[in-house]
């Protein structure tokens, strides 16, 4: 469903603590602080704490802080081993949040993890609804992602409102954890494939000889214009500068949803060629030493050097 003005609120927001303020988690914290959430957010790096003090998010000291008497807790992590950690390691929060509550889990993480994951937690008598995005920071920013959405109903009307601020496109896939990873996982597919084509584009119009701004600017007004091209183009042309492009999505993001992608394509028995040979192309970048770099730069992976 698309997001529509809110109804009047008929019992209080939502208190939401928000576990980790990378890329994702940051700006989804300072939007829903802005649109008038309780958040009080926690990250172990000093310098994501202090921007989002800096935005008006209140930091706590510890994550254990942040998740005690919360309604819904927030969890933007890169992956299972930190998720993992995250509830049940050794400053692990799951012992400190209060039966009755829910993690609402935003990362692309598996869906296996997943619902291990929500095996424990309902053990220990907190909800997990599985609610992966997509978008990027910018859109996190104004509340304009996707969200796809695994959820029981009292997961979900719990988190609703909530949801509802981050998402312009809020869909409830399935009524179990698990369902808004499969959702994701089908996402992550076409997304890494695009920005693999986009880069195999750009790079073969260089080695052709033609001004790549002037390619992208062309393919962009016809049948070939995609939103990966769109976005992630105008960063391929950077990516051969001194640091390269800015990094809105590091490289290493999709060497673990292409992973992701082509394990759970195996579960089923399904080939898929195209997927397997994206996730290839990642693989050499991280090979190449390129993971924290964004992943435009799949293009010097192709075409090391600039033509």
């Amino acid at each position: 469903m698309s997001r529509s003005a809110p109804s009047p609120q008929t019992r209080p927001a939502p208190t939401v603590a928000v576990l980790g303020l990378g890329a994702m988690g940051l700006p989804m914290a300072t939007w829903l602080a802005a649109q008038g959430f309780p958040v009080r957010a926690f990250d172990v790096a000093e310098a994501r704490a202090a921007l989002a003090r800096r935005a008006g998010v209140v930091v706590t000291s510890s994550g254990d802080e942040a998740v005690r008497d919360a309604d819904l807790v927030l969890v933007a992590v890169r992956n299972q081993s930190q998720l993992v950690t995250l509830l049940w390691g050794e400053a692990g929060v799951s012992s400190a949040m209060r039966k009755g509550s829910a993690v609402l889990l935003t990362s692309t993480v598996g869906i296996e993890a997943v619902q291990d994951v929500a095996t424990r937690l309902t053990q220990e008598g907190i909800d997990l609804i599985d609610a992966p995005v997509s978008g990027g920071p910018v859109r996190a920013g104004r509340g304009d992602l996707l969200m796809t959405v695994g959820a029981t109903d009292r997961g979900w009307a719990l988190a609703e409102p909530v949801m509802t601020a981050l998402a312009s496109t809020l869909v409830r896939i399935g009524d179990e954890p698990g369902d808004g990873q499969k959702m994701k996982t089908v996402n992550q597919l076409l997304c890494g494939v695009h920005i693999a084509a986009a880069g195999e584009a750009l790079a073969l119009a260089g080695r052709l000889g033609l001004d790549k701004a002037q390619v992208l600017e062309a393919l962009m007004a016809g049948a070939a214009a995609s939103f990966m091209l769109g976005d992630r183009g105008p960063r391929m042309l950077q990516a051969y500068d001194e640091g390269g492009a800015e990094v809105r999505s590091r490289l290493d993001i999709f060497v673990k949803d292409m992973g992701i992608v082509n394990a759970a394509c195996r579960s089923v028995h399904l080939a898929a060629p195209v997927a397997a040979a994206a996730e290839q192309l990642y693989l050499l970048g991280n090979a190449q030493g390129k993971d924290a770099l964004d992943d435009s730069a799949v293009i010097t992976v192709l075409a090391p050097d600039e033509a």
